[in-house]
């Protein structure tokens, strides 16, 4: 008899929480981490996160949440990562080199290793030796709050092994959510994370009491910022920027009213500080840490790319958020 595929999720936030929901449509055993024992206790008692998406069931027929991590990765032959960037190093490391051999290791972090400027792949390869055919990425428009209510959602597997990314795209693929593999793994890892700054400046711009029609010319040149940076970091054959994992995920992070990017950008439009708007939200948003990261690589580059600028000095200069969108709005099309 074949043994039940174990995968592990690490991370307790509501994101890892509907990836947990995802994969329990699949008959396999996942090892949920988080962090606090009483939240394993909660999960355990009530079938739902304590903390965030509280509203989405946890199959406890499936799901067995633990507070160890070494043992959750033990356990597992697939490893999904589902924390805050700002916090994956530190998580990572807690474990050795060992730990990581032989599995096959998913990113579904939208963000870069802190002060680093390292995608999360690189990381795991470089740090621990990880092979490039057994790492992928998650991509693509998948908000954990309609996961939650199971409407229709599309995610995209970026992976260098065509059949690795296949098998990570059917764990991840059931009744409301379609996957497709992708082998522009690079290209869709940092589409990922700068579609997060992007939501920011869409944010800040609505702030400002900015309409629509400027918003979809920000967005439309946002994405060819994108399409600059990564053709200039990693050319690919395989890449095709109108994509559901390159514009779907732009428009959804920059137009939806469950981006946190958004929301927090639009606080800081509003007149908040960084802090008071981090405080208030009580979630992260990462286009905050990864305009820092992405703005240290362009200083190598000197690619064009308005929109991350006037971010970067917004949040991290501490430059007039309608001054700076004033600059960056002359040199759009």
């Amino acid at each position: 008899m074949e043994k039940q595929l174990s995968v592990a999720v690490i991370g307790g936030g509501s994101w890892a929480t509907a990836l947990v929901k995802i994969l329990s449509e699949q008959n396999i055993l996942i090892h949920w981490w988080v962090r606090k024992e009483e939240d394993v206790e909660h999960i355990l008692t009530y079938e739902s996160n304590p903390r965030y998406a509280s509203d989405i069931h946890i199959n406890l027929t499936k799901v067995k949440p633990i507070s160890d991590l070494k043992r959750a990765v033990e356990l597992s032959s697939v490893l999904i990562l589902a924390v805050p960037s700002a916090f994956v190093k530190e998580i990572l490391l807690s474990l050795d080199k060992e730990s990581y051999q032989n599995k096959i290791i998913v990113s579904g972090i939208k963000g870069m290793i802190p002060h680093e400027n390292k995608l999360i792949t690189d990381f795991l390869s470089f740090e621990f030796g990880v092979k490039s055919e057994h790492l992928c990425i998650i991509a693509g428009p998948c908000h954990s709050e309609e996961v939650a209510m199971e409407k229709k959602s599309y995610l995209t597997i970026g992976a260098s092994d065509l059949e690795t990314g296949k098998k990570v795209a059917g764990l991840l693929s059931c009744r409301f959510v379609k996957t497709s593999v992708s082998l522009d793994l690079y290209g869709i890892e940092y589409a990922a994370i700068m579609k997060n700054i992007i939501a920011i400046a869409c944010g800040i711009t609505h702030g400002l009491n900015y309409g629509d029609n400027f918003q979809a010319v920000l967005v439309s040149n946002a994405l060819q910022e994108i399409s600059r940076f990564v053709n200039a970091l990693h050319p690919s054959d395989h890449r095709v920027v109108c994509s559901s994992a390159f514009l779907g995920d732009l428009l959804v992070t920059s137009y939806s009213q469950f981006s946190r990017n958004r929301t927090f950008g639009n606080m800081i439009g509003r007149g908040y500080s960084v802090k008071s708007a981090q405080i208030e939200m009580n979630m992260i948003a990462e286009g905050y840490y990864a305009v820092k990261g992405i703005n240290e690589i362009n200083k190598e580059l000197s690619i064009d790319m308005p929109i991350i600028k006037a971010v970067y000095n917004i949040l991290y200069e501490k430059m007039s958020p309608a001054t700076e969108i004033k600059i960056m709005e002359s040199k759009l099309t």
